[in-house]
C-alpha cells in the first residue's frame, strides 16, 4: 500500500505513516465492525442468503486492516485508528440496525383497567394480536399478544399509550413467524399484501 501511494500520488514516508495509513486503518475498521453488526441482525432474523455474503465481506476487510497494521508494528498512530474504528464501527452498526428494523417482534402488553377500547381498535387496524384473561398479583388483568414489524413497533406502542398509557408491555425479538393467519386479516388489507413479501424475507 506504501508504494501505492508513493509512486502514483508521490506522498512522502512520514506523511503516509502518520495520516494516510491510520485514516485506512480507521475506515476500514468502522466498515468491517458496521457490517458484523447488521450480520448479526440478518443471523437473528434467519436471514441466509444475506449473512454468509455481509460475513465474507466483513472477514475481507478486516484481513486488509490487521495485514497493514502487522506490517507497521512500529506505527503506534495505527493502533490507535483500529480501536478508534472499532469504537465508531460499532456506534455505526447500532444506527443502521435502529434505523433498517428489520425482522418481527412479539409485543406483550399488562393491563389492569378494562382494554375493551383498545381490543376493538385493534380489531379494526391492520395488526393481528390474541387477547387472554389472566390473574395478576392483586387482581385480573388482559394479556394482549401480538407479532408485528419492527418497522410497525411505533405506531403499535402509539396505540398502546392511546388507550392505556400506563400498560406495562414487553418486546421482544422472534426469529420466524408461521403462516398461521394471525399476522392481521386474511385476504384484504395492508398485512396480507405483505405476506409473499414477509414469505420471502424470512427462507
Amino acid at each position: 500500500m506504501e508504494q501505492f501511494f508513493t509512486e502514483n500520488f508521490g506522498v512522502s514516508k512520514t506523511l503516509f505513516d502518520w495520516v494516510i495509513l491510520p485514516l485506512v486503518v480507521f475506515l476500514a475498521r468502522i466498515a468491517d465492525v458496521s457490517l458484523s453488526t447488521i450480520r448479526i441482525m440478518f443471523v437473528m432474523s434467519g436471514r441466509r442468503n444475506l449473512a454468509p455474503i455481509c460475513g465474507f465481506v466483513e472477514a475481507t476487510i478486516w484481513i486488509l486492516a490487521i495485514g497493514q497494521i502487522i506490517r507497521n508494528l512500529g506505527n503506534p498512530v495505527s493502533y490507535i485508528a483500529y480501536a478508534g474504528g472499532f469504537a465508531t464501527g460499532t456506534y455505526i452498526g447500532m444506527y443502521l440496525e435502529s434505523k433498517l428494523a428489520l425482522g418481527k417482534v412479539i409485543v406483550r402488553v399488562i393491563t389492569r383497567i378494562d382494554a375493551a377500547d383498545m381490543i376493538a381498535f385493534l380489531k379494526t387496524s391492520r395488526f393481528g394480536f390474541t387477547n387472554l384473561r389472566a390473574e395478576g398479583r392483586m387482581e385480573n388483568v388482559n394479556v394482549i399478544f401480538s407479532v408485528i414489524e419492527r418497522r410497525d413497533l411505533p405506531e403499535f406502542i402509539s396505540i398502546i399509550k392511546q388507550f392505556n398509557p400506563n400498560a406495562f408491555y414487553t418486546i421482544e425479538s422472534v426469529r420466524y413467524v408461521s403462516d398461521g393467519g394471525l399476522m392481521g386479516p386474511e385476504g384484504d388489507g395492508p398485512a396480507s399484501e405483505r405476506l409473499p413479501l414477509i414469505r420471502r424475507l424470512i427462507k
